[in-house]
Parts: C-alpha cells; sequence; structure tokens
C-alpha cells in the first residue's frame, strides 16, 4: 500500500495493556488536525510488534481510520 503521509506519531510500548491508550491518544491529536483540512484519514500501521504509527493519510477518506499490517 503506497500511502502520502502529511502528519504521524510513533508510538512504542512495553506491554499490552498501553497500547490502546496511546494510540487513541494519537488518533486523537491527528483527528483534530484532519478537521481543519478534511482532506485525510487515519491510517495506523502496526510497524513491529509494541511499534505503531498513526498517520493522517490521502489513501483514507476523511473521517475514517483504518488499520494496516507492514
Amino acid at each position: 500500500m503506497n500511502t502520502a503521509t502529511v502528519e504521524h506519531r510513533e508510538i512504542r510500548v512495553a506491554s499490552a495493556c498501553q497500547i490502546e491508550d496511546r494510540l487513541n491518544s494519537a488518533v486523537e491529536d491527528l483527528q483534530a488536525i484532519a478537521t481543519r483540512t478534511r482532506t485525510h484519514g487515519i491510517l495506523v500501521t502496526r510497524l513491529n510488534p509494541g511499534h505503531y504509527r498513526v498517520s493522517l493519510s490521502d489513501q483514507v477518506p476523511f473521517g475514517l481510520t483504518r488499520e494496516h499490517t507492514h
């Protein structure tokens, strides 16, 4: 999947109990940015165990969040 990204957050967690809170926080941050332009959705990519990237993406319609495994 080739994706152009504008803004992103890198998330690294040491335990599974941290994943949901950290990802939700990153998604909320990027939702605020996406709302201003209304041109990008949010793509969550698992890069490795405990390592994620949450990005604004022009490949995801505004208002949607999609997951992708790298």
